[in-house]
């Protein structure tokens, strides 16, 4: 099992996500960093060991625009592998991305049409793509009423036939809450794909990783 941190950043700052409700996070007070800089940050994660980063463009998401000189130097200062979510709905928008990040991560909440993921995976390859499962409570969020109407586990069948082969499993309502993780949705989409699975959102302690590094 592989750890991955996460900088959730909002107009410059990285911030703590709690629940998916945006519009209160505040700058994060860490034992890790003195500063909610994006870099410092970034570094204290790097010293720490870690080799890879999942970046949230919040603001990106929100629908403004992305803040690609930042995935730049989050790359070229710290050398961490870098996955960014900026609320990528078109394909222009995964080109542009994928010039600074090592992945281009597609989010279900922001997508109007599963056929981009298929479009992201032609021309900038599978290996780059990986696409997020967002949910609430269990339901999968999108823009796209086809999408919404299936379920977590139907959703990532139709990627796995479009040939993504990582997907995160996240739902927005556990963040930054210590509930732990929605392990019955992860447990379904191993047992029924063969799809890489990364996920998140509500870790309480040791035993939550523990529990995830055996299923």
């Amino acid at each position: 099992m592989k750890v991955i941190p996460v900088l959730d950043v909002l107009k410059g700052v990285v911030v703590h996500a709690v629940r998916g409700e945006r519009e209160k996070y505040r700058p994060i007070r860490s034992v890790l960093c003195p500063s909610a800089d994006p870099i410092e940050v970034a570094s204290a994660f790097k010293a720490l060991g870690f080799d890879e980063l999942y970046m949230a463009d919040l603001d990106a998401i929100l629908g403004e625009e992305p803040d690609l000189s930042l995935y730049q130097r989050l790359k070229d200062e710290t050398g961490l592998h870098l996955m960014v979510d900026a609320g990528v709905n078109t394909i222009e928008l995964a080109r542009r991305i994928a010039a600074s990040a090592s992945n281009v991560i597609i989010g279900t909440e922001t997508l109007n049409d599963l056929n981009i993921v298929r479009e992201a995976i032609k021309h900038l390859g599978k290996d780059r793509v990986i696409v997020s499962v967002d949910l609430k409570e269990g339901r999968i969020l999108s823009r796209s009423e086809d999408v919404r109407s299936l379920s977590p586990v139907e959703v990532v069948e139709v990627l796995a036939e479009m040939g993504v082969t990582r997907v995160i499993v996240l739902d927005l309502v556990r963040v930054g809450t210590e509930r732990g993780v929605n392990l019955r949705t992860v447990m379904e989409i191993l047992e029924r794909t063969s799809v890489e699975v990364i996920t998140g959102g509500g870790i309480r302690r040791i035993k939550d990783l523990e529990e995830l590094r055996e299923i």
